[in-house]
């Protein structure tokens, strides 16, 4: 199969699970964008093995058609040579693990083309992301709490690993209170925790809780700074080689800039 025939393979395959029916676009890209969108909304569970196969295929494909960054070409930074800065997608770092800021449910965003970190993630991963997530929440009976982390496999993406961890949400123009920064500190903290456990060297984080949850920009970088080198101070032996700060947009790179090289 091409990878039109894959996208029309998946696509018919997802749609036969639903209610509804749907019709399928004739351009590529309209279809593309109707196979993300169904599999943002589809729950989680078993599919067939020719499904996993086939999207494995055209989710790799698509990974390894982007220009792909490795941790080492990351330089270090003035404050701290265990740290980098990197202004981009966080789906295109060959690194251990990349970190997925994901809400307490821990199942992936829902909402269809969303243009949040948790929804990137997952369909760059494919749907056994919202799968291995389910079965964590399913055996631990209730909602993550906010500064904890968890693994799974990362599947499509360059990265070995994802994982998760859920911010502290903050209502629109607030500040954030100890409890919240203290919440914030052990997303980093934890995460690197992980890593240390799973023997990872690598790993990305992006800017945890400044989206959708509100947090400080400036406040959320001071932390997250002051947790990770915390970390690495007080772990000498951490196998962890390399941090990166994953920055999207110009202010956060602006922000990460000033605090780590100046």
């Amino acid at each position: 199969m091409n990878k039109e025939e894959k996208v029309d393979f998946l696509l018919n395959e997802l749609i036969s699970q639903l209610d509804e029916k749907i019709d399928i676009p004739k351009d590529y890209q309209s279809k593309r964008l109707l196979l993300r969108s169904l599999m943002n909304i589809r729950l989680p569970g078993p599919i067939s093995k020719e499904f996993l196969e086939v999207q494995d295929e055209l989710l790799s494909y698509e990974t390894n058609s982007k220009n792909l960054i490795s941790s080492d070409e990351i330089k270090e930074t003035k404050r701290n040579p265990k740290i980098g800065i990197f202004h981009g997608d966080i789906t295109v770092l060959k690194v251990d693990a990349i970190v997925n800021a994901c809400n307490s449910k821990l199942l992936g965003c829902f909402i269809p083309l969303h243009s949040c970190i948790d929804n990137i993630i997952h369909s760059a991963a494919g749907i056994q992301l919202r799968y291995d997530c389910n079965k964590i929440m399913v055996k631990q009976g209730h909602d993550e709490k906010n500064g904890q982390a968890k693994i799974t496999k990362g599947y499509n993406l360059p990265a070995k690993y994802v994982i998760h961890t859920v911010g502290p949400a903050l209502a629109p123009g607030a500040k954030p209170n100890n409890k919240q920064k203290e919440e914030l500190k052990s997303c980093y903290t934890n995460s690197l925790k992980v890593a240390d456990e799973y023997n990872l060297k690598t790993i990305a984080f992006p800017n945890i809780s400044t989206g959708v949850f509100n947090f400080p920009k400036e406040d959320a970088a001071k932390l997250a700074y002051e947790a990770v080198s915390t970390y690495l101070k007080n772990n000498p032996k951490t196998g962890i080689e390399k941090v990166i700060f994953d920055v999207f947009e110009d202010e956060q790179l602006r922000i990460y800039t000033e605090l780590l090289e100046d």
